[in-house]
């Protein structure tokens, strides 16, 4: 039963048809306010991570082979790498992966955009990331890379914080064309993390080898992390919560994250920002992005700091 929930899942986040992003987003005589362009712009940050991580994990290697015009001439990532994926796994990331080529793709046939930044793709960064979790350093260093167990808690790291952020910028959108971009992008979005979350939930109560700490705990640290950085409240939810905390206050499973009426919680980008640099400051870049974001919103950061 699991599985079919699964695979029924994975083909709610397939496209329909192959249709071209122009005819599904862009009316060319429409105006798009700067505010809306901005807000267009930045996800593209995380859209650059996602498309990495999921082509290198899949496939061995990433944009500069898969779609090199979206990459803008921007850096190749510093150590990302093919995954240890068993073939039902592989199969899912890779389809994240040609989804992700269609999200730079579609935003970028909106605005402008930017080249993509430099991206820390490292096992050793992903580790970092996991020490700061835990609040101690697990031995060995977590090697998201190593199987498909680890490639998918790491996955939990992703497109969650990018689907929070697509719901924060929708009320801000003036422009129907920005509003049928973001909605189209987060309806996908939604979907990877609903599928990862499954795959995990199934998981729940597995051992991860060979730390003897369960998949559920793992989410619930990452979780916590991330509402930790984010400096502005509980926005994130792990797998197995108290009854309280879960829907209608009446059951401990999570499979999908949401607020008291199980509505997906919403970010900014300063909110994003400190969680992505994992330095809980959006003007200080780290973890992830070295070097920072880019884009109007990311570079005001970047100025001021």
């Amino acid at each position: 039963m699991a599985m079919c929930i699964l695979v029924f899942l994975t083909l709610l986040i397939l496209p329909s048809s192959h249709s071209s992003s122009d005819e599904l987003y862009i009316d060319k005589s429409a105006k798009i306010p700067q505010s809306d362009l901005d807000l267009l712009e930045f996800p593209l940050n995380l859209e650059y991570f996602e498309a990495e991580f999921f082509l290198y994990g899949a496939l061995g290697y990433g944009l500069d082979k898969a779609a090199p015009k979206l990459t803008g001439g921007g850096p190749t990532p510093l150590g990302a790498k093919k995954a240890n994926l068993d073939p039902f796994t592989r199969d899912v990331v890779l389809q994240f992966a040609f989804q992700e080529v269609g999200h730079l793709r579609a935003i970028k046939n909106t605005v402008k955009g930017f080249p993509r930044p430099l991206l820390n793709l490292s096992s050793e960064t992903f580790a970092k990331t996991l020490d700061k979790a835990f609040g101690k350093p697990l031995n060995p260093p977590f090697d998201p890379y190593s199987s498909s167990l680890n490639y998918l808690i790491a996955s939990y790291l992703i497109p969650y914080v990018g689907l929070t952020g697509y719901v924060g910028a929708n009320e801000k959108l003036e422009n129907p064309v920005s509003r049928r971009l973001v909605a189209g992008l987060l309806g996908v979005e939604s979907g990877q993390d609903a599928v990862i979350r499954a795959l995990l939930y199934e998981k729940a109560t597995q051992k991860v080898p060979p730390y003897g700490i369960t998949v559920a705990e793992f989410t619930n640290k990452i979780s916590s992390l991330r509402n930790e950085l984010g400096h502005t409240g509980l926005k994130d939810e792990g797998l197995i919560v108290p009854n309280s905390d879960g829907a209608e206050g009446k059951i401990a499973g999570n499979v999908l994250a949401g607020d008291q009426d199980s509505v997906a919680y919403a970010r900014t980008p300063e909110e994003i920002l400190r969680i992505v640099y994992g330095s809980a400051d959006e003007g200080v870049p780290g973890g992830f992005y070295p070097k920072g974001g880019d884009g109007r919103i990311a570079r005001s950061h970047l100025k001021s700091a």
